[in-house]
Formats: structure tokens, C-alpha cells, sequence
């Protein structure tokens, strides 16, 4: 498995990795929404403002990807297939190797991705009521509060 920068070109693989996730983990997000982000999300990963970082197996297989901004994870989707495997740890540990200053949103009601980021040590800083596009999906904004958590357990 290794990390790498994505290119333009896998914009397409990155946007049906986000749609596959979201069915499977924002049961909160009705197919009506999900269809009307889909040109928003598809702009994004299009955009250079955001650098995107992929993870691989090793036959070079896109297995999810993480958005930086920054010292932000604006992004962070990884194939459902894949879940609970310790890719999403690697992609965190690989930002932190970045910068240890990280920051991250997360939607409230996605307790699965709330737990993990409390579970690599991000704390909660505060809260919105409302997402980035106006919508009633609180955000939970999440601080990297011991960096050093991320080291590999021993056994």
C-alpha cells in the first residue's frame, strides 16, 4: 500500500469512491441531496485549490483519497470495500507528516467518521448547525490534539 499525489485525470475514480462512501455511510443524506451535490463535488475535485492525495494498493488500485488544504483534511473517502482497515489511520498519519497542526470537519450525524477521528486523537473545537452549502447537517469542527497518538501501537 502506498500514498501518492493524485492527478486531474482520476477525478472521475475519486468522485464514484465519494458517492459509493456517502450511500454507504451518510444514511442522514437522502439520494435527492446526494444527486444535487454531485456537480458541487465533481467541480472540487476538479479544482486545484485543494490538493488530493490518494492511497493505493499495490497494484496501484485507487483504494480512497484525502483532500489538504492547507492544515485542513477538507476530504477524506475511502472505498466502503475497504473500511475499517487502517487505511484511513495511514492517510492521517501521511497529512500529519505534513503538518501536525491538523484540522477537520466532520458531519455530526456520521458517528462512524466521528468516532475515528476521535479515535486518532482530533477533539472537538466547536460546532455549526449548518454545512458549507447551508444544509442541516451539523459539522463538528475537530482538532489534532495529540499528534503523537498516531504512532503505531506496539503488538
Amino acid at each position: 500500500m502506498f500514498i501518492r499525489k493524485a492527478v486531474l485525470k482520476e477525478s472521475d475514480i475519486l468522485l464514484e469512491i465519494w458517492l459509493q462512501t456517502v450511500r454507504a455511510t451518510h444514511s442522514f443524506i437522502s439520494e435527492a441531496d446526494i444527486q444535487a451535490m454531485l456537480p458541487h463535488v465533481r467541480e472540487y475535485l476538479s479544482a486545484e485549490k485543494t490538493a488530493f492525495w490518494v492511497v493505493c494498493d499495490d497494484s496501484s488500485k485507487i483504494l480512497g483519497f484525502m483532500g489538504l488544504s492547507g492544515n485542513k483534511i477538507e476530504s477524506m473517502f475511502l472505498d466502503p470495500a475497504y473500511h475499517r482497515r487502517g487505511i484511513g489511520r495511514k492517510l492521517i498519519q501521511y497529512a500529519q507528516s505534513i503538518s501536525d497542526e491538523l484540522t477537520v470537519d466532520v458531519n455530526e450525524q456520521n458517528h462512524a467518521a466521528c468516532a475515528f477521528y476521535e479515535s486518532c486523537g482530533f477533539v472537538v473545537k466547536g460546532r455549526s448547525e449548518l454545512d458549507e452549502q447551508g444544509k442541516p447537517f451539523p459539522l463538528l469542527h475537530m482538532r489534532l490534539s495529540n499528534p503523537l497518538h498516531l504512532e503505531p501501537k506496539p503488538g
